[in-house]
């Protein structure tokens, strides 16, 4: 409601909202002229606060409240000419409120009843309402004895000739007064006396006075108006009548009784009816505030102010005067308020704020109530014997006229004075100022008054007046809820006696001061009543009028002032109290004005909705609406959270209680169900017991027979087997002898001569490459100084690396100490588990013992007997296949070697064949390749630079399209200053405001021009991708070129790489055989030490009823396990055997020489050790006689018969038995020989190295040397760091390997403790201790993205882009930390598939990098900064766009943070030509930085000194010019490049881009020096050529030392330096012509001739060039097809391309740095 139009009702919900939410106490002060609504607008205020807050009992308060208005309109309000239903007094009426701000009572305050209309009224005007209603229901019965008659029978109800209002029944309003007070508690006596009193009144306007003479009156006997005042009152006649005519003087010493006048009798009877009146409307005023009284105590209160309105006659008196005075009270207090207090605040609270001119009736006020003002003098002279109002007016004339502004003298009148109101001005009679403002009522009538018989009378005149005092303001300007009444005065007599004597007018100024008091005390609500007219005209509206009450009452100020004001306000805390619901914990800070900015930041978007002060917050109107919308939507969801918990554990609780039911009744049901099933098990274990006895009976008696049986075969048989083994050993045993005697001679001899050629190779080896160490020892010795330069900082980084490896060791010791610590406990722990298991152990193996095993060993002799007839059999097979498969593969090797002689020879031929045409393919195709891909290249950067071009042509007609719409941007907003129509009467007071307008109008035309600027991106995209598509097809026709060149590249590699592995072919294939036998060995062992785990869970955690021995299960797991692994052994012997069959093939087909011979019968011999078997003996040996056939000395050799070998075959089993023992402790020794031998190589040759440069720093001065040992020093340092480096990678992965094993362990013991506690007794439990298990805590693993909100994205923008200062992130931080953080921000919205926020986030990226080089597009270090960061920006989109040709060099890690949802191809085209706009930019600032230097530095200033000492001929008078006109050096040109470099790698710019803008740099020095060269002819001389050879060698010079001479620099200064070499070679003969056109091959004919003509000699011993020379040249040079141009085009930027540079970073360990202002975004 509070945001319709104006009404009354939404005034009224502001005030009780307000009081609601504030908890301060509130005004509605109700204004307007006479007529306007004031009581009307008051009336329905008060009906709302009744509708909607209700009593807080059965009272109905609120219904007394609304009751109060018909009894003080009937007793105060009367008819004028101006309203119909005018109030005649003041009231300010509390309604009180408790603490749910319901209606408890009220209070009401009348101020100036107008008391003269009793006695007179003007015409067309009526008396008091209440008047007109008695006589109107004068016939009721109740009414008879008041004797009243028609309104027209009164004095004092005729006087205005209009005792009618149209459309008013005055007994109807009589009937509801009379209700009223009912409704008040009024009783009827007490109504009738009220009715008698004001019918009293009326009678006693009645009483008539007749003259006795000039000085005395007297009134006729028997007068009947008397005699009925006099019975209604309850007075005696006689005292009446005779005080009526007569008064009492009393002086210091005597009493006089006087008559008065018919006049003054008159006078005396009106001034006794009109305090009559008064004092009754003041009883009724308290018996009212009585019944409206509350004993509950108030809490807060809502004041309704309704107060006669600005009044103008024709005759204006004292009640006018008052009634203005009070309006000009509340005019003040409304300029206060709204105006200045309002504007004080504004200042004091510092928000910005433009002041606003208003109309300040301050000097009226002064006028009236100052010291000597028109109230002052006028009580002044009412003390006066003798004063009159004649002469207060001379008095009013001498002092304030022609002194005052606001004072006026009417012209015809000297009883008149004027003056100027705020809202009129208006004339006042001064005749009956002095006796109203004396209020003058005769002490005798009074007591003939107070001596009535008539109880209610004498009640009226008592003086126990409560006095009411306001609440004292706060200093803020607004008071607390609850108000205090104050206690009545308690004075002295004469203290009372002089209240009584103060004048009206002084009365009403201090009600008035206290009334001001209680509405400044309160926050006030202004309701403006607006007049239509004066006539009382329905549906009129009079325009002039209407405007002259707002301009007059302030209302149009006020609209500028609540249209830029800021009505509601908090303090910090009181925000903060209110508001704490809306915050999250994390948002409130210790300062709490910082946390209410922060939250108000995210609750109201919109900053101009709200100002911050020094101590307040200030809002505009229907922003506290807002937050309170906020807040009891919080506090609701609050309600609905509690209820959902409640009502959820009432059902919780219900189910339980059921469930407890359905499970008693299901325990009872499942009982008995058990019971009859332990009935049925018991009687099933009583059979089986007995059918097991009979049955073991059974089987014993057999199993005895058959036992007794066996024994004796076994006895027989193992005795037999016994003999034949003891033989075979023994054969064997003196066979491996003979083997080991002759293998070891064969060995020595073959090792001695191996190493003879091996020491003389390593020798020559040595001595070779002593020699090259040697040289480049030396050669390093001489560029020490440039190894300085380039470790320069080495030291300090070393220092940190050994700082960062301290502490990480550091961190290592602390780790290895807690784990030593896990460790102890857990050892501690193992030994009491083994302990427990060795125990349970012994029980075990004493149960199997007591159990036996007889079954399974019959079943094992029954398998051995299997497998030995198996193995027989076998090697039988064997044997034969061994001699069969030995014949038929000499017969194969004999074949084959005679083929391999043919097939040799013809390889060769075709080899040398292959070669030859071979060279002749690549030669020509790589003559055609090179013209091919230098004519691709120099058409596709033709077409780069077109495109190029365009660009930045698209680029400037953008930026021209932007300017012109921010002009008519300008032109359709912005309006003229000297054309705005204004009211005449405030155009004055407008003029400041409207130029200030002005300004913000234009500032604020920017940031409405920068919408429009997110829609370019589209348009962008289109234009790109059309100029594109050429660039594209060249590109891929280069790539078609590329390709064919690299596939015939392939194919002559390929054909050399065959010829090079064919002898590699047995090598490699042997290797993979090893490799295949170590991963089926690694497999085998896996295996293995599964099946021990598996063991060992199973005897650990199997229950004790499962693992028992001989239990079922356990026999049955035991007998697989034993299976599996007999399956492993088999399957291994077969993998050995099938191995040295492969690889005795190969053997033969590719025989070897004797070195390889052994290294492979070595390899196998490891093999054969492996074996236990006859069968895999022999097998084994016939794959090695093989392998060694071609060798040099056989083993059937060294015998005729072959004894020997059949020696070799008996003792091979014994001899492996005993070799593989040895043979793992020789290789455990060897491994310890061969570290310790590395150990000493390595100290050796650090100790030759240290001898070397000893002596080399010997040689050397002191200073070298000191250099040469930092060098030595850096370059120790660097290695030790890497070696640390190498062991901390080493730690890091045994501490992570280590913390693995403890969880395992952990988990093992938990496992363990949990098997345990099961088997443990109660009281154990309770014994043991508990130990405290460590659970590690999980590092938490960011995922390289960044997360934002939608609505913080102009913020990040801002920050990251458009604030950012680059000097600070180039020093401080990671070169492209922009670009890498809105990557990861790009990351994120990819991540949640948000197609919006990509699209939203690059294009105010792309639009703010745009706004940023427009605004500083002129610093060097802002754009290299933003080129550096796009160029990034491009790489990371290309490197994590998941393309294969972009992912090569990543990470696995890098892969997996590859865009997953969205192809940015577009985008990335539009990022390249923006850093194609950027770096165009770039080259436009070097431009422009180094234009000025370069014809000074390169050719005015003399590098070299004397060598244009002497000026050219014909130069003479030109004498200081050239000197005085440079200002920069070559220098100076060195350092501005110097400053470019070192910026851009600071930027971290890729070196590629860098190469690229120092070509542009030096194509932009040659260009322009070549061109000044050729436009001055002082320049072309002999010396200056020199010059200028010598400052280009100092610019190549510059390119060596940053490495860039791989950029392309260099060649763009060749037209100038070939125009230097014109200058200086000889120009006379025709071989110098030939020479000059062979060398100038870089510049135009019209260049070379022009440099010609130019040239001037400086001495005599040069001459010039003839001009048949000239014509010579030109002769030569016609044929020559180049540009007719002579200058070079300085302007010229050369295409720019951007390789791939992907970046090693992980983005995962990016950290935002808090100097950014990124704390809104978080990792993810």
């Amino acid at each position: 409601m509070g945001d319709m139009d104006p009404h009354i009702f939404a005034v009224a919900e502001e005030a009780y909202k307000q009081m609601a939410r504030d908890e301060r106490n509130q005004s509605i002060i109700v204004s307007g002229e006479s007529g306007a609504g004031k009581t009307v607008s008051a009336k329905y205020a008060m009906r709302y606060f009744a509708t909607v807050s209700g009593s807080a009992s059965e009272a109905n308060v609120e219904e007394k409240v609304l009751a109060s208005n018909p009894i003080m309109e009937s007793i105060g309000n009367a008819k004028t000419t101006r309203n119909d239903n005018s109030s005649r007094f003041g009231k300010y009426i509390e309604i009180g409120f408790d603490k749910r701000y319901r209606i408890i009572g009220a209070n009401m305050r009348t101020y100036l009843l107008e008391k003269s209309r009793v006695v007179f009224q003007a015409e067309e005007e009526r008396n008091y309402h209440i008047f007109y209603q008695l006589c109107a229901s004068a016939k009721l019965p109740e009414f008879k004895m008041l004797r009243l008659g028609n309104a027209d029978d009164f004095n004092y109800t005729q006087q205005g000739g209009s005792p009618v209002i149209e459309g008013v029944d005055d007994a109807k309003e009589m009937a509801h007064t009379r209700q009223a007070c009912t409704l008040l508690g009024i009783s009827e006596s007490h109504q009738m006396g009220i009715f008698r009193i004001l019918a009293g009144i009326l009678h006693l306007g009645n009483v008539g006075f007749t003259s006795r003479d000039a000085d005395s009156c007297t009134i006729p006997p028997k007068h009947e108006p008397l005699c009925i005042f006099c019975d209604l009152m309850g007075v005696d006649y006689e005292e009446m009548c005779h005080w009526l005519c007569h008064r009492k003087l009393a002086t210091a010493t005597e009493t006089y009784i006087k008559p008065i006048s018919k006049l003054q009798a008159t006078n005396a009877r009106d001034a006794l009816a009109k305090h009559i009146y008064a004092k009754l409307f003041n009883w009724i005023v308290d018996n009212v505030n009585q019944a409206l009284h509350s004993a509950v105590k108030q809490h807060s209160f809502i004041g309704v102010l309704d107060i006669y309105g600005f009044e103008t006659f024709e005759i204006n008196s004292f009640e006018q005067f008052c009634i203005n005075y009070a309006n000009e009270k509340l005019q003040q207090q409304f300029n206060m308020h709204v105006f200045k207090l309002e504007q004080e605040e504004y200042m004091k609270e510092q928000i910005p704020w433009t002041l606003i001119d208003f109309y300040d009736n301050q000097p009226c006020i002064n006028l009236i109530e100052s010291k000597l003002g028109i109230l002052d003098l006028l009580d002044e002279e009412c003390k006066m014997p003798k004063g009159t109002d004649d002469t207060w007016a001379q008095k009013l004339y001498n002092t304030h006229l022609n002194k005052c502004t606001l004072f006026e003298k009417p012209r015809l009148s000297n009883k008149a004075f004027i003056i100027q109101h705020f809202a009129d001005k208006v004339e006042y009679q001064c005749e009956g100022f002095l006796e109203k403002n004396k209020d003058t009522v005769f002490e005798e009538q009074i007591k003939v008054l107070k001596s009535s018989k008539f109880k209610m009378l004498p009640e009226l005149f008592q003086d126990d007046e409560k006095a009411i005092s306001p609440t004292s303001a706060t200093s803020s300007g607004r008071t607390p809820l609850t108000r205090i009444p104050a206690k009545p005065t308690k004075g002295r007599p004469g203290q009372m006696a002089k209240e009584h004597k103060k004048t009206v007018g002084h009365q009403f100024r201090n009600s008035l001061h206290l009334l001001m008091e209680t509405l400044n005390a309160t926050t006030p609500h202004y309701v403006r009543c607006i007049k239509p007219n004066d006539f009382k005209f329905p549906f009129t509206f009079d325009e002039k009028r209407a405007v002259q009450q707002l301009r007059a009452c302030g209302v149009l100020e006020t609209i500028r002032i609540s249209a830029a004001g800021f009505p509601s306000r908090w303090t910090y805390q009181e925000f903060f109290s209110r508001y704490r619901v809306l915050m999250k914990q994390k948002d409130v800070l210790s300062d709490r004005k910082q946390t209410c900015k922060n939250v108000l930041e995210k609750l109201i978007l919109d900053k101009d909705k709200y100002q911050f002060g020094k101590t307040k917050i200030f809002f505009r109107a229907g922003q506290v609406a807002y937050l309170e919308k906020l807040r009891a939507d919080k506090l609701r969801a609050a309600c609905i959270r509690i209820q959902k918990t409640i009502r959820g554990w009432l059902l919780r609780k219900k189910y339980l209680r059921m469930r407890k039911a359905a499970i008693t009744v299901q325990r009872y049901v499942r009982g008995y169900q058990a019971r009859c099933y332990a009935k049925f098990l018991r009687r099933t274990k009583a059979a089986t017991i007995i059918q097991k006895y009979w049955r073991m009976f059974v089987v014993c008696r057999r199993y005895k027979i058959r036992r007794a049986a066996t024994i004796v075969l076994q006895s027989y048989l193992r005795g037999f087997l016994a003999r034949n083994r003891y033989r075979k050993i023994l054969r064997e045993h003196k066979a491996v002898i003979i083997q080991k005697r002759v293998r070891g001679w064969l060995a020595r001899t073959h090792y001695k001569r191996s190493m003879h050629a091996i020491i003389y190779l390593q020798c020559c080896f040595r001595r070779m490459m002593a020699k090259r160490e040697l040289k480049k020892l030396k050669i390093e010795a001489r560029s020490v100084e440039r190894y300085k330069k380039l470790h320069i900082g080495m030291e300090n980084k070393i220092m940190q690396l050994q700082r960062k490896v301290d502490e990480q060791n550091k961190d290592y010791k602390c780790l290895v100490e807690k784990l030593t610590n896990l460790e102890g406990i857990y050892n501690s722990e193992t030994e009491k588990l083994r302990s427990d298991l060795e125990r349970l152990q012994l029980s075990e193996e004493e149960a199997k013992v007591a159990t036996g095993r007889v079954l399974s060993l019959q079943e094992e002799i029954a398998k051995l007997r299997k497998d030995l007839e198996q193995t027989r059999s076998e090697k039988k097979c064997i044997e034969e296949r061994a001699d069969q498969y030995k014949q038929e593969t000499e017969q194969l090797v004999s074949n084959l070697k005679e083929e391999n002689t043919l097939l040799k020879q013809e390889k060769e031929a075709l080899n040398h064949r292959i070669v030859e045409q071979a060279k002749e393919m690549t030669e020509t195709m790589e003559k055609k390749l090179v013209e091919e891909t230098k004519q691709l290249e120099l058409d596709l950067n033709d077409e780069r630079l077109r495109y190029q071009n365009l660009l930045n042509e698209f680029s400037r007609l953008e930026e021209r399209y932007d300017d012109l719409k921010e002009e008519m941007t300008l032109m359709v907003h912005v309006p003229k200053p000297g054309h705005r129509r204004t009211d005449s009467t405030h155009s004055s007071n407008e003029s400041e405001y409207t130029f200030s307008s002005e300004i913000a109008e234009m500032e604020d035309i920017p940031s409405r021009t920068e919408e429009p600027s997110e829609k370019k991106v589209p348009l962008d995209m289109s234009l790109f991708l059309k100029l594109q598509k050429r660039v594209t097809e060249l590109e891929q026709e280069k790539q078609v070129m590329q390709d064919e060149l690299d596939r015939k590249e392939e194919q002559v590699l390929r054909s050399k790489a065959k010829e090079e592995e064919r002898p590699q072919i047995r090598g490699a294939e042997l290797e993979y055989e090893s490799l295949k036998r170590q991963e089926l060995e690694s497999e085998n062992k896996k295996l293995k030490n599964e099946l021990n785990e598996l063991r060992k869970a199973l005897s650990e955690k199997s229950a004790p009823e499962v693992t028992a021995p001989g239990a079922p299960a356990y026999r049955v797991l035991m007998e697989q396990l034993t299976s599996v692994s007999e399956e492993l052994d088999v399957r291994k012997e077969e993998v050995l055997i099938l191995r040295s069959q492969l690889v005795s093939q190969k053997e033969a087909i590719h025989p070897k020489d004797d070195k390889n011979t052994m290294t492979d019968s070595t390899i196998l011999l490891e093999d054969v050790q492996k074996m236990k078997d006859k069968g895999e003996i022999a097998q084994a040996y016939i794959g090695l006689k093989e392998t060694n056939r071609s060798s040099a000395l056989d083993y059937r050799e060294l015998n005729e018969d072959g004894e020997l070998w059949l020696v070799y075959e008996g003792l091979k089993q014994a001899n492996r038995l005993l070799e593989s023992q040895l043979q793992s402790q020789k290789r455990s020794h060897e491994n310890e020989a061969e570290a310790l031998r590395g150990e000493i190589q390595s100290l050796k040759e650090e100790n030759n190295r240290q001898q070397q440069l000893l002596a080399q720093n010997l040689q050397l001065p002191p200073e070298a040397r000191i250099e040469a040992s930092l060098q030595h020093e850096i370059t120790r340092l660097t290695n030790e760091n890497l070696d640390l480096m190498e062991q901390l990678e080493k730690q890091d992965k045994t501490v992570r390997k280590l913390k693995k094993q403890l969880k395992v362990f952990a988990k093992k013991i938990g496992e363990l403790e949990v098997g345990q506690m099961e088997n443990i007794s109660p009281g154990q439990i309770i014994d043991e201790p508990i130990r405290p298990v460590n659970i590690p805590r999980k590092e938490k693993d960011f995922q390289g993205m960044l997360e934002y909100k939608k609505e913080d994205e102009q913020k990040l923008v801002k920050n990251l882009i458009l604030e950012l200062k680059p000097r600070g992130v180039a020093v401080n931080l990671i070169p492209g930390l922009p670009a890498y953080i809105l990557f990861m921000c790009v990351r994120h919205a990819d991540y949640l598939n948000d197609d919006q926020k990509v699209r939203s986030l690059l294009t105010s990226t792309i639009n703010s990098i745009k706004k940023v080089l427009k605004k500083r597009g002129d610093d060097f270090e802002t754009v290299s900064f933003w080129l550096s960061n796009t160029c990034r920006f491009l790489h990371c989109l290309k490197q994590y766009s998941g393309e294969e040709g972009f992912m090569k060099h990543n990470t696995s890690r890098q892969n997996e943070h590859c865009l997953t949802n969205f192809d940015l191809a577009e985008y990335r085209q539009v990022l390249s030509d923006l850093a194609i706009q950027i770096y165009q930019q770039l080259v436009r600032v070097l431009e422009n930085i180094l234009q000025p230097m370069i014809v000074s530095g390169m050719l005015e200033h003399e590098t070299i000194q004397g060598v244009s000492g002497v000026k050219p001929t014909g130069l003479r008078k030109r004498t200081s010019s050239i000197a005085d006109e440079g200002t920069y050096t070559l220098d100076s040109i060195l350092r501005q490049l110097n400053s470019f470099h070192s910026v851009m790698c600071q930027h971290g710019m890729d070196p590629e881009l860098i190469k690229q803008v120092v070509k542009q740099m030096f194509y932009i020095v040659g260009a322009i020096t070549l061109n000044n060269l050729l436009l001055r002819k002082d320049m072309c001389s002999w010396s200056k050529g020199m010059q200028i050879r010598y400052n280009v060698s100092q610019l190549e010079e510059w390119l060596r030392d940053k490495n860039l001479m791989n950029s392309g620099a260099k060649e763009t200064l060749e037209p100038l330096i070939q125009a230097a070499q014109l200058l200086q070679v000889k120009k006379k003969t025709d071989d110098d012509a030939e020479a000059i056109c062979s060398m100038c091959n870089a510049l135009t004919t019209a260049q070379i001739v022009k440099v010609l003509n130019l040239y001037t000699p400086v001495n005599e011993f040069e001459e010039r060039v003839s001009v048949s020379f000239i014509r010579t040249i030109q002769m030569r040079l016609r044929d020559r097809k180049d540009s007719p141009q002579l200058l070079m085009d300085a302007k010229h930027i050369f295409p720019v391309t951007f390789p791939f540079n992907p970046s090693s970073l992980a983005l995962e360990t990016i950290q935002i740095p808090a100097s950014l202002g990124l704390g809104f975004i978080s990792r993810v």
